[in-house]
Order: structure tokens, then C-alpha cells, then sequence
């Protein structure tokens, strides 16, 4: 009879000591060489009647490791109905030798959801706050909308480069005389004079150059520059000026409404940023809320996480900064980045989702939340209308991915819990308009 016991590393992982009984194994062991013997190929022996030692000396590998694979296969569900264990993840197993007449042995580490008491989330002081849209905000936002329209202007008039012109240069960069892979070579390259696209050093040379000139500008780039075939490397430029370029900003009227969305007039126009600026801000407001809830809840609920949780959730999260650098058409080596480094910045976030995601499915289970008749239907008919999708093609969507539609259901059922934990929370509202104004000059001083 197969024997299992069970080691507790800590609440969430433990250790499955399991033993095989050694008939089992010598049956497994029998099996394996009579398949081998019906369809080996042997020089000098018939099909079928290889003798047993001449298999185990060319096929005892083999064996082994097949024999390991069954066993494991035939007892480890066993063991965990034995051990009454309902485990998250992949288990890592760690085989003895086979061998006949003997019995199997393996541990596997395993984990399990932790057991969180019922949780007291009634009454949760909170601070929400309230942001005011501020006519500076929109002025800004009107301001980037008119530096979006702007239009660059080849300069008639014969004249120097200047600060804030826009220059069209071709460039090459050299480093010992040799073209250097990094920089190469380029033509017609736009760029506007103090913001240093390229290099500080090439901008500063720029200044004062006439279209039709050139000049040899030599760059030392600093050690820590996000690229890192550039880092700490002496490059030798040649910059040939073509074109000086200003940048014509149109009003900010009517017209420029028009051309921007197609809106009646400039008041239509304001009416959007406020109403954006205002969703903006209640999403802000949320997240804040939520922030005080988990931070609230994680340190009124101590428990241990399971770390193939933390690991997948952490996986998700890398794959979603990797999609967004692709998206620019960038990797992260080319910002000095690697993957190691990502998982050790965001490793403390990805832990912190896992207990959000365990604490609210205890609240869905505590206070048996379900959902209601028609809710699903409702979430789909808002998402095909903020997706500019027809109905049918979401729906349609959902019922040939039925992983996504129960993501789906489980994500309405945390807002659930989330909208019941805000009902029975003592809430102050803060008003934070000042904040807003702060923040509008804040960016404008980093702009500048």
C-alpha cells in the first residue's frame, strides 16, 4: 500500500512524502522492458526474443525514467485525495532512483490556497477625495490639443538657427572612422533645437548654423544613458543643416474645435475636456479609495500567500510592460532594462494583487455574493458600447472563450464585494481643488 505523509513548511506550502510500494514498481519495471522487447530492433536477435539483460543494458535509461513518469502519474492524484490537499500551481517533484525489488520514493512541494478567517471589513474609516476640474487644467489641455494641430514652417528668410526652432539635418555617427552600428546614418531627421533628441552637444552646436552648412560634432554619451550600446561611448558626428522649421500653432476657436473632433464650436470642445477631465478624476477617486481599502484589510488580515500565486500574477504583470514597450517599438534592453530587473521592481505589487484577489473571494464566499438576473447581459451591453462593437459580436466573443467569460463573472462579483465594503465604511470626503491647480503648474515647471 502506498504510503504519504505530509511535512508543513509554513500555512501555505508543504511537502508530500510519498512511497511506492516495491511490487508496484517490479510490475511497472516488467511492463516496461516486455513493450520494449515486442518492437526492439536488435542486431543479431530475432524481434521479440531479446533477452532481458541485453534490454537492460541498452535500454535501462529508459526504463527509468518512463517507469518514474507512470508512477508518479498513477499516485500523486492519490496522494493528494490521501492528504486531503487542494493545491494551487504546479507541484516540483523530486524522484528517487528507481529499481526493482525496491520501493519508489518522491517528495513534492506543493502549495494551497491559505485559510483566511472570517473578515470584519465593516466599518473601515476612509478618506475620499474630491477633485475639482480648475479652468487652468483646461486651459492646458486646450493648449496640448493646439500643440497637436501645429503645423512647422520651412524659415524663408536667410537667418540662423535659434532655441525652439525645428531642424531638419542628415547626420551620420562615427566612432575610430567607422560608421557605429548604433547611430548609423540618417536623412531628413526633424528635430527641435534645446531638447536635446539626439544629444545636448548637437543642439548646442546647431545653434547659430545656416541650411546648407555642416560641422563635425563630437558626443561623449554618459555611462548610465538608457541605451546601453551608447553608454559611456565617444561619438563623432557629422551634421549637415538643411532646413530651419518654425512651429505655427493655431488659434484655439471654433475652427480648431472643428478640425480637432469634429465639434460644433470651441464650447463644445470645453464641454468634452471638462466631462474627460471629470471621469479622469472619479477614476482617481476610486483607486484611492480602493488603496485605503486593501491597505486597511492587509494589515487587519495577516496570512501567507502562495508564491506560484505571486508568480503568475507577476508574470501577467511583466507581459503587460513588455506588450507596452513593443507597442512604442522598443524592448527593454534598450532602455537598459532586462527582465530580472522588472520582476524585482514590481514583485511587491504582484504579492499585494494576490491578497486583494484572495480577500475579496473570501467576501464573495463569506457573504455568498451572486450575481443577479441580467447583470452579466447589462456589463456586456455598456462594454459593447464603449468598445463601438455590436452586442452579438460580444456576446459571441464570450461564448467561444468560456475561460474569459468566468473572469468576467468573478470580476462583477468583486465589485460587489468592493461596493459592500464602501456600504458599511465611515467615508470623509475631502475636497482637494487645490491639489488640481498644483498639480497644472507642477507639470508646466517640468515642461519648461
Amino acid at each position: 500500500m502506498m504510503q504519504v505523509t505530509v511535512e508543513n513548511v509554513n500555512s501555505v506550502k508543504k511537502i508530500l512524502h510519498v512511497e511506492v510500494p516495491a511490487e508496484m514498481v517490479g510490475q511497472e519495471i516488467e511492463n516496461a522492458y516486455r513493450e520494449i522487447k515486442k518492437t526492439a530492433k536488435i542486431k543479431g536477435f530475432r524481434q521479440g526474443k531479446v533477452p532481458r539483460n541485453v534490454l537492460e543494458r541498452l535500454f535501462k535509461k529508459d526504463v527509468q525514467a518512463d517507469v518514474t513518469n507512470r508512477l508518479i502519474q498513477e499516485t500523486f492524484v492519490k496522494a493528494l485525495k490521501e492528504a486531503d490537499l487542494n493545491i494551487v500551481g504546479s507541484p516540483k517533484i523530486d524522484p528517487s532512483e528507481v529499481a526493482p525489488q525496491t520501493p519508489f520514493q518522491y517528495n513534492a512541494t506543493v502549495e494551497i490556497q491559505p485559510k483566511i478567517d472570517a473578515i470584519d471589513f465593516k466599518g473601515l474609516k476612509l478618506k475620499k477625495n474630491i477633485y475639482q476640474v480648475s479652468d487652468a487644467e483646461i486651459e492646458t489641455h486646450l493648449k496640448l490639443l493646439q500643440k497637436n494641430m501645429a503645423q512647422l514652417k520651412t524659415i524663408t528668410e536667410e537667418r540662423p538657427v535659434k532655441k525652439d526652432d525645428y531642424a531638419l539635418i542628415d547626420y551620420e555617427g562615427h566612432k575610430e572612422g567607422r560608421l557605429f552600428p548604433a547611430i548609423g546614418k540618417a536623412e531628413n531627421f526633424a528635430l527641435q533645437i534645446g531638447k536635446g533628441a539626439i544629444a545636448r552637444e548637437i543642439d548646442e552646436q546647431l545653434i547659430g548654423m545656416k541650411p546648407g552648412e555642416q560641422k563635425p560634432v563630437t558626443v561623449q554619451f554618459p555611462q548610465d544613458h538608457f541605451n546601453k550600446a551608447l553608454a559611456d561611448q565617444k561619438i563623432d558626428f557629422q551634421v549637415r543643416l538643411k532646413e530651419i522649421r518654425e512651429e505655427i500653432l493655431p488659434k484655439i476657436d471654433d475652427d480648431l474645435a472643428k478640425e480637432v473632433g469634429d465639434y460644433q464650436n470651441l464650447e463644445a470642445l470645453k464641454a468634452q475636456v471638462l466631462n474627460n477631465l471629470k471621469n479622469g478624476y472619479d477614476k482617481r477617486t476610486d483607486q484611492e479609495l480602493n488603496e485605503q481599502i486593501f491597505k486597511a484589510l492587509i494589515e487587519k488580515i495577516p496570512f501567507e500567500v502562495p508564491e506560484s500565486l505571486v508568480e503568475a500574477e507577476l508574470g501577467g504583470i511583466l507581459s503587460d510592460v513588455e506588450r507596452s514597450f513593443q507597442y512604442r517599438n522598443k524592448t527593454l534592453e534598450d532602455v537598459g532594462l532586462t527582465r530580472n530587473i522588472m520582476a524585482e521592481r514590481y514583485r511587491e505589487t504582484a504579492e499585494k494583487q494576490v491578497r486583494r484577489f484572495l480577500i475579496l473571494d473570501k467576501i464573495i464566499e463569506q457573504e455568498s455574493l451572486k450575481l443577479g438576473d441580467g447583470e452579466v447581459e447589462t456589463e456586456m451591453t455598456q462594454m459593447a458600447e464603449t468598445l463601438n462593437q455590436p452586442i452579438d459580436e460580444i456576446n459571441r466573443y464570450y461564448k467561444e472563450n468560456g475561460n474569459r467569460l468566468k473572469v468576467l463573472k468573478h470580476g462583477l462579483l468583486e465589485k460587489k464585494a468592493m461596493a459592500l465594503i464602501i456600504d458599511h465604511s465611515q467615508i470623509e470626503e475631502v475636497r482637494q481643488k487645490e491639489d488640481a491647480d498644483t498639480k497644472i503648474q507642477t507639470e508646466k515647471k517640468e515642461k519648461e
